[in-house]
């Protein structure tokens, strides 16, 4: 079996990805989304931190997370998201038949990808490159030509907090947009 190690750093910005069972959209659903809010509230509740940017998409979610300075459990938080929004969507006893005998042995529903992908912010300048991959996603993925026209992004709000420019790789204000080059953004290539 596979051993997996990450990075756990108390008060750390780390960026996750979430991925649906089968990439099974389900986030093309508003309520599904209304869901989601719900569950990482009440996760924020038990387990504070900060969501520093994140962008949800019809099959996956991206999230920056700012732990608290005497914290470093994201995997908690991560886990504890998905049983509640895995609740309120199926109801709380609710396993489905049609899933793996190894799924249904890890009580694992067919909501969730099993794991999911996680990167420790480690200074400013990975900070801003993940910042812009969450934002670009959405354009990226052709459900929109311009951030500022995908409702379900943080991007609205590090507008107003002057973060970015409302026009920032928009296609749409009859300049040629700035397209971020994802490859140096993250990887630093």
């Amino acid at each position: 079996m596979s051993q997996y190690r990450r990075s756990y750093v108390p008060g750390g910005t780390v960026f996750l990805t979430l991925v649906t069972y089968y990439r099974t959209p389900l986030f093309s659903e508003p309520e599904n989304i209304s869901r989601l809010r719900t569950a990482v509230a009440k996760t924020r509740t038990e387990k504070p931190f900060e969501i520093t940017a994140g962008v949800i998409l019809p099959n996956h979610i991206h999230f920056l997370w700012t732990l608290p300075s005497d914290d470093l459990d994201y995997s908690q938080r991560v886990s504890r998201l998905k049983v509640l929004f895995t609740r309120l969507l199926r109801g709380k006893k609710s396993l489905p038949q049609n899933v793996s005998a190894s799924r249904r042995k890890h009580r694992e529903s067919n909501v969730w990808q099993r794991r999911f992908w996680e990167h420790t912010i480690r200074d400013e300048i990975d900070l801003a490159r993940h910042l812009d991959y969450i934002h670009y996603n959405p354009v990226k993925h052709g459900l929109v030509s311009c951030p500022h026209l995908w409702e379900y992004s943080s991007f609205h709000r590090w507008v107003k907090k002057g973060g970015y420019q409302a026009d920032w790789a928009c296609s749409c204000c009859g300049k040629k947009p700035q397209v971020p080059d994802f490859a140096e953004m993250v990887f630093g290539e």
